[in-house]
């Protein structure tokens, strides 16, 4: 397995939309195990998009693993929001805004959601999802749209956590 690069932000790569998997076969299975040991060996991670990493032509993949033993690995292809209930208003970060997703600013996101996607076998599942686990998918599925968190603040939120992000970097 490879630990994969994460892209940084402004890299115009993160606004790629991702292709949709359309054959599970072992060129995909070595694209989500990448994923995930790019995961596992990133600090602060609780998901990845493919769209995140240095991949050429990057599939709808996401992976996702929050638990503090990191062994409840979920892995969403072609995943799609299907219904949304209630809203939140929490912070957010993301590994490719900032070190290590040092950087975090308070995003509107629904409550509760439904998710229809294909596993790594390629099984379509359907489950639903609420709190940490809702926010994590849907700012996962954002990335794979070509859409980052920072997209969904205010022009004046949105300068403001730039001039943060460019002042670390000095």
């Amino acid at each position: 397995m490879t630990v994969l690069k994460i892209l940084q932000y402004p890299d115009p790569r993160l606004r790629t939309v991702a292709r949709k998997v359309e054959t599970f076969d072992a060129d995909l299975q070595k694209i989500i195990d990448d994923m995930f040991e790019t995961h596992y060996n990133s600090e602060n991670c609780a998901a990845l998009a493919a769209t995140q990493l240095d991949i050429k032509n990057p599939p709808h993949i996401t992976v996702i693993d929050f638990s503090p033993k990191k062994d409840q690995p979920l892995c969403l292809i072609n995943g799609e929001i299907i219904s949304r209930e209630g809203e939140m208003h929490e912070e957010e970060g993301c590994m490719s805004v900032g070190e290590a997703g040092a950087i975090y600013e308070k995003v509107k996101r629904a409550l509760k959601i439904k998710v229809r996607a294909h596993n790594r076998e390629g099984k379509t599942v359907e489950f639903e999802a609420e709190g940490f686990m809702a926010k994590c998918i849907q700012h996962e599925l954002d990335h794979l749209d070509g859409k980052l968190f920072i997209d969904r603040l205010s022009s004046l939120k949105r300068q403001r956590l730039l001039k943060k992000l460019n002042k670390s970097r000095e």
